[in-house]
């Protein structure tokens, strides 16, 4: 009997690992997602987004962000922030415009344009405000410790190139754009990252214009 209750509870063992193996087999062999097709990219970039964007992504517009050199992975990302997820009240990102658009686009068309847009050359903004480069550069580089902000550098790079999957670019960028994103953070408008809402949080809005000015010059 003892014999027949080990041979029970070895098969039993044997059935779970043999399931483990084929459920771990079944998620192995997903496909990963095709290499983005910068032609269908720019084709997409074409229709959708050039009026605000540029047709490289160079923005003409203060309002409207640069998107040329920006980190493929990011852009997509927020591609899918503006959609409303599943059983969401309201999308990570909530701008009516950006959602009509990024919901009429496939998986396929966001990884595309994303890589369109990244592929591009960014023709940077500029610094203007003398009086705010002192203290822009300052909160950039150092941060303000007493009260808790870290440096910028320190995710987005010296220079604002950022990390590609991790931190947007920042640099070249239009201050006033980068000023309403970090005002949006602190209000609470925009949700999609947790840390700079609690970064901005802390920003004064003569910080943030300083902060915003300085990136614009970045190279």
């Amino acid at each position: 009997m003892i014999q027949a209750l080990n041979l029970a509870i070895l098969s039993r063992r044997a059935g779970a690992f043999i399931g483990a193996a084929l459920l771990c087999g079944t998620v192995a062999a997903q496909p990963a997602p095709a290499k983005p097709d910068l032609n269908k990219g720019q084709q997409t970039a074409a229709a959708a987004c050039a009026a605000c964007h540029g047709a490289d992504g160079n923005s003409t517009s203060p309002a409207n962000p640069k998107l040329s050199g920006q980190h493929a992975d990011y852009l997509y990302k927020q591609l899918n922030n503006f959609v409303l997820a599943p059983g969401a009240k309201e999308p990570e990102r909530n701008n009516a415009i950006m959602a009509g658009f990024a919901a009429t686009l496939s998986d396929a068309d966001r990884r595309n344009v994303a890589a369109w847009f990244a592929s591009q050359p960014l023709k940077p903004a500029s610094a203007r405000n003398k009086d705010l480069v002192e203290l822009g550069q300052r909160i950039y580089r150092a941060g303000i410790p007493e009260k808790g902000v870290p440096s910028c550098a320190g995710c987005h790079g010296p220079a604002g190139a950022g990390i590609p999957a991790q931190y947007p670019r920042l640099g070249g960028q239009w201050a006033e754009y980068t000023e309403s994103q970090l005002t949006q953070f602190r209000a609470g408008q925009r949700k999609n990252s947790a840390q700079m809402m609690t970064i901005s949080a802390r920003l004064s809005d003569g910080e943030i214009k300083a902060i915003a000015d300085y990136i614009a010059g970045l190279r």
